[in-house]
């Protein structure tokens, strides 16, 4: 097929193959074939190839030589939202995704509102399944406690667990207790020690209120959702995205293996650096963790122990 044919072609016939073109397997009979049909009849076709990036793209087939002449491959059929038939559910598509972006900017607003002058501040993560009963739920408790007495705003996930131990800690000490609370189908309940709480439908705009707002991080033990939290600041610390904070995981058992892969596995591999792992610090004991962060800010080069506001723009 040359150039000139495959530009002129439509969506609503489509071309038997030629011996230059890369076969692709034959679509299942029934409903996937009715299926494909149904999208290309709901969609329209630009008259110019460029119209779809990436529609029609000249150069070399894979195992060609470089220097052969160009060919013109298969256009790809790639609709844009522009291209579909039907205005009315284009639009319906639109009208939902302006609405998501609104509710995205209150819930930044919202958080710019309530925490942008409650200052310095530490976040602590864990787990919402470890009750009363776990040792790290007390442990929990006793940092929060102290970091709010020296003067830290405590900010949580605003649920149950390591969540309320936090919060619970932080509202028996000086400083504010802060909830950060997420809707979720399960396992998310406000608990009673927050001195301000936020409600959030979106998980990444929760996640830029607890990196913009903290000036430390306490890891306890958790599951997923904590794991999630943890690689997030170690890889926005790493690239430079953000701040340099302290990075604090509370239980040297719990994270053992964790960082015995980091060593074992991935620095030889070479996809972290040798002072990446410096980037965090693992201690067992409450106080610990305070003077861990007390050690980073009276250590590092700036004289400032909490970076000005244009840097926390800066995430």
């Amino acid at each position: 097929m040359n150039a000139k044919t495959n530009k002129d072609t439509t969506a609503g016939a489509p071309q038997a193959p030629q011996q230059d073109t890369p076969q692709s397997s034959p679509a299942a009979p029934g409903k996937v074939a009715d299926k494909v049909a149904d999208i290309a009849a709901a969609t329209t076709m630009p008259e110019a190839a460029h119209d779809y990036p990436g529609d029609t793209a000249p150069g070399p087939r894979r195992g060609e030589d470089p220097a052969a002449p160009l060919r013109m491959h298969p256009r790809k059929m790639i609709p844009s939202l522009r291209a579909l038939a039907d205005e009315d559910r284009a639009t319906a598509k639109k009208a939902r995704a302006s609405w998501q972006m609104f509710t995205i900017m209150a819930e930044f607003i919202e958080a710019t509102e309530y925490l942008s002058e409650v200052r310095p501040a530490v976040s602590i993560y864990g787990s919402a399944r470890l009750n009363e009963e776990s040792p790290y739920y007390a442990k929990t408790v006793d940092i929060a406690r102290l970091f709010s007495d020296a003067g830290f705003a405590v900010i949580s996930g605003g649920g149950p667990g390591i969540m309320e131990a936090a919060n619970k800690g932080a509202h028996a000490g000086k400083s504010a207790s802060v909830g950060l609370n997420i809707e979720l189908p399960h396992e998310q309940r406000g608990n009673p020690y927050q001195d301000i709480s936020m409600r959030f439908r979106h998980f990444f705009t929760r996640k830029v209120s607890f990196v913009k707002n903290s000036d430390a991080f306490i890891v306890m033990p958790g599951g997923f959702g904590t794991l999630d939290e943890l690689a997030e600041v170690l890889t926005l610390v790493q690239t430079g995205k953000s701040r340099h904070v302290p990075i604090v995981m509370v239980g040297s058992t719990f994270w053992h293996g964790l960082l015995e892969w980091f060593r074992h596995t991935l620095l030889p591999m070479g996809v972290i650096s040798p002072g990446d792992l410096d980037i965090m610090k693992v201690v067992d004991d409450p106080h610990d963790a305070l003077e861990a962060v007390y050690a980073f800010y009276e250590t590092r080069e700036t004289d400032a122990a909490i970076p000005s506001k244009e840097e926390m723009f800066y995430l």
